[in-house]
């Protein structure tokens, strides 16, 4: 049996751990808390290009878009496959990061050239397991240049994202662009994501009942359909980009918290363990020098 004092230390860093685990949930929640506040103030927004898009849509039949452009000449296993990843940057959230990266490798298999894929890792974590399993021959390209951090999610950041990939894909250097991320469904349950941000697709924005786009008369626009979409595309392309940051951010806020909520029952229960050890080396500490005391006293009297 440990001394006294080697229980009391392990008390005191337990103690000290229990304050950081406890301070972290209390951040977590205060940083899913704010992100959720600043996604709902910018939804009507993005709802209201949905909207507009749609609209243009409805209107203009035959219009030729870039962003629409499916590209059906290009065989499958030639097609230069893109895939916007969203990881944390630090890790003590569970199995949060893990199961992402396990998701995306799952993805990745599913290609029929994993030579023409294209990795754009947001996040630290993911970035640096990505680099070691390419170093290995077990991944596909990982763009180096693509550092952007997961923290506080802005629409300044998903703007350069968009506006990055969107000129990949006029270039021609990228063929399909896909978002992979976790989706928060609730407090306890989320799960893992994959959206084809490109190319857009007309049946994406509004569908009729039989899932077919409403025929409504044809409309003119000043100068063009295709420059109005021009600059309608990229601006609802970084609001996907920014609504999924924010699930992943919240996702992993909400992990961190079960895990340090977690961690803090853990350090309580191993307190209250160390503890009631404590007391009975105390006890017997003091039961030892009870005993000793009589002895001394008897053998005096003898």
């Amino acid at each position: 049996m440990p001394n006294m004092r080697e229980i009391r230390e392990r008390i005191s860093s337990i103690q000290q751990i229990l304050k950081i685990t406890n301070a972290m949930y209390l951040m977590s929640s205060s940083k899913l808390k704010k992100a959720r506040k600043s996604l709902e103030a910018t939804e009507p927004y993005f709802y209201k290009l949905q909207s507009t898009i749609e609209s243009v849509l409805e209107h203009t039949p035959h219009t030729r878009q870039l962003f629409f452009d499916r590209r059906t000449d290009i065989p499958e296993e030639k097609r230069k496959k893109g895939y916007i990843v969203i990881t944390a940057d630090k890790g003590l959230c569970g199995s949060y990061n893990h199961n992402i990266m396990k998701y995306t490798e799952q993805e990745l298999a599913k290609a029929p050239s994993p030579e023409n894929c294209y990795l754009f890792v947001m996040g630290q974590v993911g970035r640096m397991h990505f680099q070691n399993s390419i170093r290995k021959g077990n991944a596909a390209a990982l763009d180096a240049e693509f550092l952007y951090t997961t923290q506080n999610p802005t629409l300044y950041r998903a703007m350069e994202i968009a506006e990055l990939v969107l000129k990949k894909f006029s270039e021609h250097k990228l063929d399909e662009v896909y978002l992979i991320y976790t989706n928060m469904i609730n407090s306890n349950v989320q799960e893992n994501k994959t959206v084809q941000l490109l190319p857009f697709s007309r049946r994406h924005f509004g569908k009729a009942a039989d899932g077919t786009m409403k025929k409504l008369p044809k409309a003119s626009f000043v100068p063009s359909p295709e420059k109005v979409m021009e600059y309608l595309i990229p601006q609802y392309a970084k609001g996907i980009i920014y609504g999924a940051m924010v699930e992943a951010f919240c996702c992993e806020q909400q992990s961190r918290m079960t895990a340090m909520d977690a961690a803090t029952n853990s350090a309580k229960d191993m307190i209250k363990d160390l503890s009631l050890l404590y007391n009975r080396a105390r006890q017997a500490a003091i039961t030892q020098e009870i005993t000793e005391v009589c002895g001394g006293a008897a053998s005096l009297q003898e």
